[in-house]
């Protein structure tokens, strides 16, 4: 297949090496993977904020910068930002009266996935260690990201694909399904509530003992990460693309900072 790379806005400014991991595991399927370069962001932090008319000109650069582009699915390492494509940018095109590109949108949004859902859904990966020769031996944790749990209905797919990457210890963790109180724009104006809730969930990654907490959105897993820091935890944050790239040739190694070794 030839897959386009949504790497989203925070990714590529502060994440970069998860979209790289993302493009391991993909050409190492034997997929080809294109970048179309004109990409931005989703809107999402101009949408939740309310600001609706400045999210209109974001949202037609997405879906031209796609449409300019011949692939036959996309894939993005983010819940939020793929929840984003079809639950916002249609609704976004429709308040400025522009039906063409709502229409076009739900068109790019359609055939868009989360990574995890690319994976098992369309690609049929079900095994990491077999399937992708996924290898980390590390005692790992999960955080289910609000987004990907609640409008794309990811269910257990990223952690179920964790579970088996070779030499993994997996330790649930206790409420897996409250938020990490980022929420993008909420963490700044209400920083209090978005405060206590990351520290609760800080709290409850360092009783499972775990050395690392996974998840599929880099902006959850900065938000814990920094809690974690900020309490001296030794404990690290890994987007669980970097887990699945990781093998015993290139090992993702995690010594004081995350670095992937193939990268």
């Amino acid at each position: 297949m030839r897959i386009a790379l949504f790497s989203t806005c925070i990714v590529d400014g502060m994440y970069p090496r998860v979209a790289r991991a993302t493009v391991e595991i993909l050409e190492r399927l034997g997929h080809e993977v294109v970048y179309p370069p004109g990409q931005t962001c989703c809107s999402q932090m101009h949408v939740n904020s309310g600001y609706f008319d400045d999210a209109y000109p974001v949202v037609k650069n997405h879906v031209e910068s796609f449409e300019a582009w011949d692939w036959d699915v996309a894939v993005a390492p983010s819940g939020s930002c793929v929840a984003s494509l079809g639950h916002q940018q249609p609704m976004i095109a429709r308040h400025q009266g522009d039906e063409d590109l709502a229409v076009r949108a739900e068109q790019i949004a359609a055939r868009t996935f989360e990574l995890s859902q690319l994976l098992i859904d369309v690609l049929g990966i079900t095994n990491a260690a077999e399937q992708l020769g996924s290898y980390f031996p590390e005692h790992v944790t999960y955080h289910s990201s609000c987004h990907g749990m609640r409008l794309l209905h990811l269910g257990s797919r990223q952690s179920d694909l964790v579970r088996t990457v070779e030499g993994i210890k997996y330790t649930e963790i206790e409420g897996l399904d409250q938020c990490c109180g980022f929420g993008g724009t909420f963490s700044f104006k209400n920083a209090d509530v978005s405060g206590a809730m990351v520290e609760d969930k800080a709290t409850n990654v360092e009783k499972t003992g775990a050395s690392v907490c996974t998840g599929g959105d880099c902006s959850c897993l900065m938000n814990i990460g920094g809690a974690l820091s900020r309490r001296g935890s030794s404990v690290k944050t890994v987007h669980f693309a970097e887990i699945l790239a990781s093998t015993k040739e290139n090992p993702l190694k995690i010594d004081g900072n995350v670095e992937l070794a193939f990268a």
